[in-house]
């Protein structure tokens, strides 16, 4: 019956996709949908929110659009496996994340004052710090690896420069990439060496970019973009 009543609707809404997720993880459902994990689909997720910065990025409305439903689904799609293994469900996740807006938008909800970006950023972190369950043992901790490693290394030299790990400045890691930038080309014959080097010339360059207050991922897009761009009707 809910299948045709599905069947008949002219426009849908988020409880419907809730709906259709119940019937293709259900007894008589979809025996793709079904065999699925949350490890199975881990990779959709990534992508999707992938494309989902990629429509911003285009300022494609039309394509956000699609792409934000997309990611949507995998939402329902992981809530509905854990509803089944009895861990939360999606009515879980939408509690959470609305006691969670409310609490940490005092200025709105409560009497706290906060007339500037910055000091509702300010608020946030502190809230945030006093609020969530802390099972970390080190500042450093919490970084998610899956991260692409521009980002997660600057998130890393964030943190460690937050919490007073380092003191370095963005010209004290400009100062090591053209040291490093030199033991490249002596070792240049020596791909293990020359890698880990790279590597940390890379790392340096993520740090000087947060230093400077440079999102190291978007400058690094806007080159690679810029070079696509140039060679684009090279033949090679």
């Amino acid at each position: 019956m809910k299948i045709k009543e599905l069947l008949k609707k002219q426009n849908y809404n988020f409880n419907d996709l809730c709906e259709i997720m119940d019937i293709l993880r259900g007894e008589n459902g979809c025996p793709w949908d079904k065999a699925q994990t949350h490890k199975t689909i881990r990779k959709n997720l990534i992508e999707e929110t992938y494309e989902v910065a990629e429509a911003i990025d285009k300022e494609d409305y039309t394509l956000l659009c699609e792409e934000l439903g997309d990611l949507m689904l995998q939402v329902v799609f992981h809530s509905r496996m854990a509803k089944e293994e009895k861990q939360f469900d999606i009515n879980d996740v939408c509690d959470g994340v609305c006691k969670k807006l409310i609490i940490r938008h005092p200025h709105i909800f409560s009497d706290t004052k906060a007339d500037t970006p910055e000091e509702v950023l300010k608020n946030w972190e502190e809230i945030k710090k006093q609020t969530k369950v802390n099972t970390r043992k080190s500042a450093l901790d919490g970084i998610p690896p899956s991260l692409p490693s521009l980002m997660r290394a600057e998130k890393a030299g964030k943190k460690a420069y937050e919490a007073g790990i380092t003191g370095r400045t963005a010209l004290d890691a400009v100062d090591d990439i053209i040291n490093k930038a030199e033991k490249v080309k002596e070792n240049s014959e020596n791909k293990p060496e020359a890698e880990r080097i790279l590597g940390k010339i890379l790392f340096e360059t993520a740090y000087a970019a947060f230093a400077m207050g440079i999102d190291a991922e978007e400058a690094l897009g806007k080159e690679v973009d810029k070079f696509i761009e140039k060679h684009r009707n090279d033949k090679g």
